[in-house]
């Protein structure tokens, strides 16, 4: 499932549930700037947040030298 058959635009990492997907999208979270802008308790927070999606989106946060939000 390649990142663009769902977000147009989206730099977010490839291989994201649809769950988590549609969950982001609903937010309006669909880069990794805007997810930057929140915390991790936040994101974590949405439907189809798992262990493996949280660290797919932190590897992807911090390989552009972002980071969650602080509380």
């Amino acid at each position: 499932m390649a990142k663009s058959d769902f977000i147009e635009g989206s730099d977010l990492p490839k291989g994201l549930s649809k769950p988590a997907i549609r969950a982001l999208v609903s937010k309006n979270w669909t880069t990794l700037h805007e997810l930057s802008q929140h915390t991790e308790e936040e994101v974590a927070a949405l439907h189809g947040m798992g262990p493996k999606v949280m660290g797919a989106l932190k590897i992807a946060l911090r390989k552009q030298g972002l980071d969650f939000r602080e509380k």
